[in-house]
């Protein structure tokens, strides 16, 4: 549902322009010239808003971009994104031919994608708009692919359908961010180097190897190919502790700078004696008299029900607690000691804000999470800003 221009937002996400572009030119460092970079984009941009991100990334002159569904693939169309871009997630079979009438390239494995493939073949409609496939080559992970005679098999049979380009072949890795020892990630680059030789002997050849995501960009240089594919770190996240650790003793100035900024404003201020209980569940009770800050905001809109009487927020800079249970479209955060406190102040619930900063990280540690799903979790109807 598209809102008014003429409405003032309770809650918003500014997106730093500049921090983008920062993040994308060290990678672009990292990688020189002999890989290109995909924009990972999918769900919403992990959170950072599908439209917002496609205008920063085309302006900086990305060349593809990758996304979940056919969905995502068809806005950046409509929005006047002519570059590849990739379907990473499922399609359904009736979704294949809308794919290919609208030059978005897809993941392929499925026989009854296959079966769709023939059929648009046969009635000529690949003659004038090739379908541009991905394989997926499964190493580990146990999610999208194939791997070994089967691979082979159906890779053999989708050759045989004219109209049918092979764009790519990929795979992706199941603990490279997690483990300092490589072993794992190590052992399923070689067995994608392994499928794809035994693929290439069958005469199949592909315009594109790519098997890296941002983790794998930094600590396996052998696995980065003709591109790679930039998520989490393009917005300005590590994907792991250890990720950040190797990254900074392997590379010099490699620094990532979040991008994201979610703001609200303070609805309401109440004096409140000691021994007040605030909120659903009456669970928690101020120790002493001060001011509570009603704050527009809530698990609808993303802001985690765990961070219930241990989340903070940013008021003048001022760190102040959530107290009591969030609710689905607001909660409460002690102001008793942030000075000259009024309403429509503004607050950081992401972000920094004076000399203090709240990061994913830090959310992700309190309610037993990582930092992808806390961003990716805000709700996509608040409105995202470049700034």
């Amino acid at each position: 549902m598209e809102a008014s221009t003429n409405i003032k937002a309770k809650t918003w996400v500014e997106i730093s322009e500049n921090n983008i572009k920062h993040n994308i030119k060290v990678f672009q460092e990292l990688v020189k010239s002999e890989s290109e970079i995909m924009a990972v984009v999918k769900s919403n941009a992990y959170g950072h808003g599908l439209l917002e991100m496609a205008k920063i990334i085309k302006n900086f002159g990305l060349k593809y971009f990758a996304v979940d569904s056919l969905n995502e693939a068809l806005e950046l169309r409509k929005f006047g994104i002519k570059e590849t871009i990739l379907i990473l997630g499922f399609t359904r079979p009736d979704n294949v031919k809308l794919a290919i009438e609208n030059d978005i390239s897809f993941v392929i494995y499925d026989d009854k994608v296959m079966d769709v493939l023939l059929n648009l073949s046969q009635e000529g409609l690949l003659k004038d708009h090739p379908a541009k496939v991905h394989l997926k080559v499964e190493t580990g992970t146990v999610r999208q692919g194939l791997k070994g005679i089967d691979l082979q098999k159906f890779a053999l049979k989708l050759k045989e359908i004219k109209g049918v380009l092979f764009e790519g072949v990929y795979t992706h890795y199941a603990n490279v961010e997690d483990a300092l020892n490589q072993d794992f990630a190590n052992n399923q680059l070689a067995n994608f180097n392994q499928e794809v030789l035994n693929l290439e002997k069958l005469g199949i050849s592909f315009k594109i190897k790519h098997t890296a995501c941002s983790a794998a960009a930094l600590l396996l240089p052998q696995a980065r190919f003709d591109l790679i594919r930039l998520g989490i770190s393009m917005y300005g996240f590590w994907s792991s502790l250890d990720t950040e650790k190797i990254s900074k003793l392997k590379y010099a100035n490699v620094e990532l700078k979040p991008a994201l900024c979610w703001k609200t404003v303070i609805a309401q201020i109440k004096d409140v004696p000691s021994g007040t209980s605030v909120s659903y569940g009456l669970t928690e009770k101020v120790t002493r008299q001060g001011k509570i800050a009603v704050l527009p905001i809530g698990y609808w809109d993303g802001y985690d029900r765990g961070l219930s009487s241990m989340g903070t927020v940013l008021v003048h800079g001022v760190r102040c607690k959530i107290i009591g249970r969030i609710c689905m479209n607001m909660c409460m955060v002690d102001v008793t000691d942030v000075e000259q406190v009024n309403v429509e102040d503004e607050v950081v619930l992401l972000g920094k804000q004076n000399e203090d900063q709240i990061s994913a990280e830090e959310i992700a540690d309190k309610i037993g999470t990582i930092n992808y799903e806390v961003v990716t979790r805000i709700n996509p109807l608040i409105p995202r800003i470049v700034v």
